[in-house]
């Protein structure tokens, strides 16, 4: 019969870790500004690390009084500590760290060749930190494309920047993006982005790489040679052919002198020439695989499957950007229409099935509700579809929390000095906004504030959408 006690052993080797009894290892960990000393055992890393079998063997290992010695200058002292924990006792701990941390992090364990948590922190950054790729998109991503072992989280960015290409796009952080990248971007048949929008940025990283100006009426032969040499490899990768009538007169027929003259020629040929169609052998078009055009300063495309999901009371995962059935219009928008009862039901009476999404001041937090039926009239309205929903984030959609409605004959209120209104949560005409539903007998508690703990709040903006079958 045998037992097992693997916490009190893995505790057992973290307290040998911090009184370091007997320790044989001295690392220098940081660079000069922040550089530390710690003490650590060579026959544990030996085990549990190839790095440091090789390390400490006699080819490489350097000792001074019968100590190894290794410096690590490019790994702090805080991440070497949390790496050595785990080396010693299995744990690990990310959540008090933010995201550029952990990227560095699994920086320094792929180096140190620990293998579990390669896959692990990879894991975590995808579940936990999505938003980290907004701060340096253009770094971060050339970051995980230099180390082959980060797989998974190179897939992740990739589909999150073609999901949603503002975010490389619109950083001012891109046109430090290296050629390389930028080729990978174009080619992908998934780049959520209006052509015309790849080939204006495409143009203001060549400029930028050129420290020239985009004024071809001021460049000579020599910058024209330049830029034709820069733009080269990419001109196949845009898809001229999808680009409409005028955005090509005046945003790439003005750059006809840098441009192939064969290219030119063909599509003046296909604008001009009736029933002409494109050229064959060019790269496949991208019309096809753009996702959801979505009005809004909210929410991205990527909710509205989770929103079409929760509509038809179906398994989320059935639903991606090609088969859902509805379109997301856009009625009223508190910051441009205005923010009263009389603007929202001008703009939102006698549409219909309605989404409305608010977003929390100073705050990620999203909440919203479906109601299937219309906002006019007076008193309450049943039925037993509406829901209200809750982002805790709303930049990383697995933070949803969801709750159809209890009680079907009070799930709608409608009045003419009121927002939206459900059960007993409303908007009053102002922005003001109260949950009286403290019991969650109208609908369930997902996690809304309510007047037990929050007597009223108040919302950044929020916007109201027709739901509209395709």
């Amino acid at each position: 019969m045998s037992s097992k006690f693997l916490e009190e052993l893995s505790n057992d080797y973290e307290k040998l870790f911090e009184t370091e009894i007997g320790y044989d290892v001295i690392i220098y960990a940081g660079d000069e500004l922040n550089v530390k000393e710690i003490h650590a055992h060579s026959n544990i890393l030996c085990i549990r690390s190839k790095y440091f079998r090789t390390a400490f063997s006699n080819e490489w290992a350097e000792k001074k009084d019968g100590k190894f010695i290794l410096k690590k200058p490019n790994i702090s002292p805080h991440l070497f500590d949390i790496i050595l924990r785990f080396i010693y006792s299995g744990n690990i701990e990310l959540k008090n760290l933010q995201g550029p941390d952990v990227l560095k992090l699994l920086i320094a364990v792929d180096e140190l060749n620990i293998q579990q948590l390669i896959s692990h922190i990879q894991e975590y950054l995808i579940k936990h930190q999505t938003e980290f790729l907004h701060q340096n998109p253009a770094g971060i991503l050339e970051t995980v494309y230099q180390h082959e072992t980060f797989t998974d989280l190179w897939n992740f960015c990739l589909e999150k920047i073609c999901e949603d290409p503002k975010i490389l796009f619109n950083s001012d952080k891109f046109v430090n993006l290296k050629a390389p990248l930028l080729e990978l971007l174009l080619k992908r048949e998934d780049l959520n982005m209006d052509e015309i929008k790849i080939w204006e940025s495409l143009l203001k990283w060549c400029f930028a790489q050129q420290n020239m100006e985009n004024n071809p009426a001021k460049w000579n032969k020599d910058d024209m040679t330049r830029i034709e040499r820069s733009l080269h490899k990419f001109i196949p990768l845009i898809r001229f052919y999808d680009i409409e009538p005028t955005d090509f007169f005046y945003k790439v027929y003005n750059y006809k002198d840098i441009l192939p003259q064969d290219l030119i020629h063909d599509l003046l040929e296909y604008h001009v020439v009736p029933n002409m169609k494109p050229k064959t052998n060019l790269a496949p078009s991208r019309k096809s695989n753009l996702k959801i055009k979505l009005d809004s300063t909210i929410i991205q495309s990527n909710h509205i499957p989770l929103l079409a999901s929760w509509i038809d009371r179906n398994d989320s995962s059935y639903y991606n950007n090609k088969n859902i059935t509805y379109d997301f219009k856009l009625l009223y928008r508190s910051g441009r229409d205005g923010f009263n009862a009389k603007s929202f039901h001008r703009n939102c009476d006698n549409k219909g099935a309605t989404i409305w999404v608010a977003k929390f001041q100073g705050s990620t937090q999203l909440i919203g509700g479906y109601n299937p039926l219309d906002w006019n009239g007076y008193g309450f309205k049943y039925t037993a579809d509406s829901f209200l929903f809750n982002f805790t984030d709303g930049n990383n959609i697995s933070t949803a929390k969801l709750g159809y409605v209890k009680k079907p004959n009070n799930a709608i209120f409608c009045s003419n000095d009121q927002g939206p209104h459900m059960g007993i949560f409303l908007c009053y005409g102002n922005n003001e906004w109260k949950n009286h539903d403290n019991n969650a007998t109208y609908y369930p508690d997902i996690g809304i504030p309510n007047t037990l703990n929050t007597p009223n709040f108040a919302v950044e903006n929020y916007e109201v959408f027709q739901v509209v079958i395709k």
